[in-house]
């Protein structure tokens, strides 16, 4: 298979499918440009080669067309990362973008409007009736998936070869993501970003130095409960953190106040308990938290042991990371952290995950390998400056879920075949 290293991009135009959908402000600005700044190795390895660069992507979830969602608001950023102006096609699918990429010298880059504009890039049919039948759900779903084979057409004939770099979409069987790579049987290779999210993850699930500790958080058990089955046939150690423990702790008999919990989930939380026990695992959870009457930066706080929270008050925040932690992160030797283990984001909460990251940031340090992966947890670690302080921070959200959980990505399968 030919990688990005063996690739000769001389006087190729190389169709980039990157994972541009970055949080922006209400003056289109952007929050934070991780996804951007993961990308450029990639970008600028096939300028050094000679090619140019047709670069697509999305941006969040629109319904068609939209000002805020363009993919223009990040054409000055991107030119200054990538040293180089940066051309822009305002309709992925119009005369411009056909015309611009036809021309392109080698060392030009063109960006191409959001994919998502159109609704053959995720094949969902848009405008359907109000309360449609199973016919016409099905038919709409069948004319979208027609009209799908000529945007993968018109798209591939923008490149000479296809590089996917956009992991955090790599769960998707998108056009851009999976259909478009069988237009390129020959030219079809995984950028950087794809190629270090993998062997990240399976160094960390394949073939992990131990001891392995898990630190899952985020609030709720049932979107991790794969996960955590997967991760107790691999690991010596999870750390439950985040709204879920309450969960935990509720099925143990401990009184929660009025935090976050799914009592539909209580019976799964006793038997992971229990399998956790029998595997050997052992599972760690917050013995305190910082609780307040309302999640809001300026109610009154007070820390009080988990299986004992007034009511009327919630746990917000881990408050004993560092005591109840501390030994058994730094003593591992391979760590993965998925979720915050509070609400970081309201700052008299942000603590314990904030000494979370610093724990991994100081076992990295004594030669441990960290991975860190999922929305929030990299917001934080970015937010908090441990991003170049761990040993990988992952750009794909769910894709990296999914991955963990065993699933065969798209995204990866279309380019390996």
């Amino acid at each position: 298979m030919q990688t990005i290293d063996t690739y000769n991009f001389k006087g190729k135009r190389a169709l980039v499918r990157v994972d541009f959908n970055v949080p922006m402000n209400e003056s289109a600005e952007i929050t934070d440009d991780t996804r951007i700044r993961a990308a450029i190795p990639t970008l600028k390895k096939v300028l050094h080669g000679g090619g140019s660069l047709v670069i697509m992507s999305h941006l969040g979830r629109p319904k068609g067309p939209s000002e805020k969602l363009s993919l223009k608001h990040l054409v000055p950023d991107l030119a200054k990362k990538l040293g180089t102006p940066v051309q822009f096609a305002p309709d992925c699918m119009g005369v411009e973008a056909v015309e611009r990429s036809k021309n392109l010298q080698p060392g030009e880059v063109l960006l191409l409007e959001n994919l998502r504009f159109y609704e053959e890039e995720e094949g969902k049919p848009r405008n359907l009736p109000e309360s449609p039948t199973d016919e016409q759900k099905k038919a709409a779903k069948a004319a979208v998936k027609e009209k799908q084979k000529a945007f993968v057409k018109q798209l591939a004939s923008y490149g000479d070869c296809y590089i996917n770099d956009a992991f955090g979409t790599a769960h998707r069987a998108h056009a851009s993501t999976a259909l478009i790579a069988a237009c390129f049987p020959n030219d079809k290779l995984f950028g950087y970003v794809m190629n270090g999210e993998i062997m990240a993850v399976d160094k960390v699930l394949e073939n992990p130095e131990r001891p392995f500790t898990a630190i899952l958080g985020g609030s709720k058990v049932s979107t991790k409960i794969t996960i955590i089955k997967q991760l107790l046939q691999r690991v010596n150690n999870l750390i439950i953190g985040g709204g879920m423990s309450f969960t935990f702790v509720k099925a143990q008999g401990g009184h929660i106040g009025k935090s976050i919990c799914e009592d539909d989930q209580q019976v799964l939380a006793l038997d992971i308990l229990k399998e956790a026990q029998e595997l050997g695992v052992t599972i760690y959870l917050p013995k305190k938290v910082r609780i307040a009457e309302a999640a809001s930066a300026d109610a009154s706080t007070q820390v009080c042991p988990i299986d004992n929270i007034p009511d009327g008050w919630e746990g917000l925040d881990t408050a004993s990371a560092v005591e109840d932690w501390k030994d058994v992160i730094l003593q591992s030797k391979t760590i993965l952290w998925n979720g915050p283990v509070g609400m970081f984001e309201v700052t008299p909460f942000a603590a314990g995950t904030q000494a979370v990251a610093q724990l991994i940031a100081d076992a990295t340090t004594q030669g441990a390998y960290s991975l860190v992966g999922g929305g929030d947890s990299v917001a934080a670690v970015n937010q908090m400056g441990f991003a170049d302080k761990v040993s990988y921070v992952s750009t794909g959200g769910g894709a990296l879920l999914e991955y963990i959980e065993g699933i065969e990505l798209p995204g990866i399968k279309a380019i390996r075949e």
